[in-house]
């Protein structure tokens, strides 16, 4: 456009001193002119043709194959609906008496509970992951999984043996259980066992296990030599 508007501006001052005024105010009209309807073309054709173009384009409708081609997997996850964790787990019979006894509020009416949401069994929406807690260290007394059964709920996953935590990680429960000496206090585990499930064949399978030692030396009160 910067060219064309130049070459029109050039053609506009074509006219040499001593001729009519008239005929040259004719001849730079014609000229403007000219380049207008040049500049306007090449505008209409970068718009109808260019990929990019943002300008109406009548070609017909968007072929179907552009939206069908979208991969399942890049589907977004279903929208998680908040449950009340706390009457999933006192309601479900798969819990033992001994969770649902200790299961209190820790200050007023907040529980010692907390709770996920995700796609780990492929149900139509998330399913729901329960870690039920001690209130004074938070020790995990109990893992659940939730999977959603029409408007209720099915428990598909419990471990009940602490110190245990559950979490999702990319479409897998995680469950971890910290390790304890003969002699170790809780708030000092000397390991810890990392298990791996994923769903398969309406079950959670177990599919890897790690273990970490930890160090007793890191953090320790090591009493070295006086100075002299």
């Amino acid at each position: 456009m910067r060219g064309l508007s130049a070459r029109a501006r050039r053609t506009g001052r074509a006219g040499r001193p001593g001729r009519d005024r008239t005929a040259t105010s004719r001849r730079k009209a014609g000229s403007t002119a000219v380049a207008v309807l040049a500049a306007l073309g090449l505008l209409l054709v970068g718009t109808g043709c260019s990929a990019g173009g943002s300008g109406t384009r009548d070609e017909g409708p968007a072929r179907a194959g552009a939206v069908a081609s979208a991969s399942p997997s890049t589907a977004p996850s279903p929208a998680p609906k908040n449950v009340d964790a706390v009457r999933l787990v006192k309601d479900d019979p798969k819990v033992s008496l001994a969770v649902k006894r200790d299961l209190k509020p820790c200050v007023e009416d907040e529980y010692p509970v907390d709770v996920s949401y995700g796609n780990l069994t492929g149900a139509s929406s998330s399913d729901v992951v329960v870690n039920v807690l001690t209130c004074g260290d938070a020790v995990g007394i109990g893992s659940y999984v939730y999977r959603p059964d029409g408007k209720s709920y099915e428990n598909v996953f419990a471990d009940e043996q602490p110190p245990v935590y559950a979490e999702i990680d990319r479409g897998d429960l995680v469950v971890s259980k910290q390790l304890y000496g003969e002699d170790s206090p809780e708030a000092e585990p000397t390991g810890e066992d990392v298990i791996t499930y994923r769903w398969t064949s309406d079950r959670f399978k177990e599919r890897g296990r790690v273990r970490n030692n930890y160090s007793s030396a890191v953090g320790g009160d090591s009493a070295g030599p006086s100075p002299s």
